[in-house]
């Protein structure tokens, strides 16, 4: 598929109170700088205007459908309109604003899966503004899966991988409170996410034959079970039969060990048994451009991997690093596989 031909992606708004919709103003001023691949932002072009002029930005906007967006980006921000009032204002989250961040994403998925876009990249949200308006799944990457499957009527499996140059992790379990995770966690569920990391890492990101290390989970990978008995009984037997799948797996590893510089040059991902063991050390490594992707959907998602920064919403202090690396990814991944599972 040439560059031309490729279609525009698909912007969340994300929490209008929140930094979103600062960087996107950013980033499309700097467009041509940093070689962005054209978007549009699903949202309300008169709340875009208002934020403009508060961060002072001479940013014209272009209420467009999808089909008009790439041709509009060189001279406006393409922006598809939802019909829906935004009120926020910066630093301060109002619950009225939710109906319009959670129809800009089911639009978004609706778009991508229509054609009309390449690929979901998601401002982010905050949750509790969106579970008072009613909003039922724990995240993004679950309402994700659920909207794909509603649409294909296939049931997706997301997986969430925390991607950048140093260093690539998926925790295997996620939004859980730690007492929870043990009970959670099973060979079948890490046997499942590392059967769907290997196919997209192959498939999207084009690694022959990805290597994937899984952490164990209790210190020094249990000790042979001196220290726990999950690390023998569960993670091992996972390993085992990815191994047997013909999927290059090693593990489990002592998590302590695992993300130092020496440690990550023999893998492509690392499988971490819960959310902070895998969050801590990219966070630490690429605090502002990892990016987090979406695994196991029949499109491309990708989000910055940053909060909704309220504190520094509309003071134009943000940076946009990790939403530019988002984009960028956003347009190689769907480049190297438009679809893997076609919409019904």
């Amino acid at each position: 598929m040439s560059a031309r031909a490729r279609p525009p992606l698909a912007l969340t708004l994300g929490e209008p109170a929140g930094i979103g919709p600062d960087l996107t103003l950013a980033v499309w001023q700097r467009r041509n700088e940093l070689n962005l691949p054209p978007f549009y932002l699903i949202g309300d072009v008169d709340f875009l205007g208002r934020r403009a002029r508060l961060l002072g930005l001479d940013v014209p906007l272009a209420a467009v459908t999808p089909a008009e967006a790439a041709a509009a980006f060189a001279r406006a921000l393409p922006v598809v309109p939802l019909d829906l009032a935004v009120t926020a204002t910066p630093g301060k989250p109002d619950a009225a604003s939710a109906p319009a961040a959670i129809a800009s994403i089911r639009r978004a998925v609706a778009d991508v899966l229509s054609g009309r876009a390449g690929a979901v990249v998601t401002n982010p949200v905050a949750k509790n503004v969106l579970y008072r308006s009613g909003f039922a799944e724990p995240g993004h990457t679950e309402f994700l899966a659920k909207l794909a499957a509603e649409a294909t009527g296939k049931a997706a499996h997301p997986v969430m991988m925390l991607w950048s140059a140093e260093l690539a992790v998926v925790p295997v379990t996620i939004h859980l409170p730690l007492r929870e995770v043990v009970s959670t966690l099973t060979a079948p569920l890490i046997v499942e996410t590392g059967r769907i990391v290997a196919r997209d890492l192959h498939a999207r990101f084009g690694i022959a034959r990805p290597r994937l290390a899984v952490a164990g989970l209790n210190p020094h990978a249990g000790e042979e079970g001196a220290l726990g008995e999950e690390d023998r009984v569960i993670v091992a037997p996972a390993v085992q039969q990815l191994r047997a799948e013909g999927i290059d797996a090693i593990g489990p590893l002592p998590a302590d060990t695992l993300f130092h510089a020496r440690a990550r040059a023999n893998y492509d991902v690392a499988l971490c048994m819960y959310h902070d063991q895998a969050l801590i050390p990219i966070k630490t490594l690429a605090f502002d451009n990892a990016v987090n992707v979406t695994l196991g959907l029949p499109f491309v998602r990708t989000s910055p991997d940053h909060g909704t920064a309220f504190d520094i919403a509309g003071t134009g202090r943000g940076d946009p690093s990790s939403l530019v690396a988002a984009l960028a990814l956003a347009a190689r991944l769907f480049a190297n596989a438009p679809a893997l599972v076609p919409a019904k």
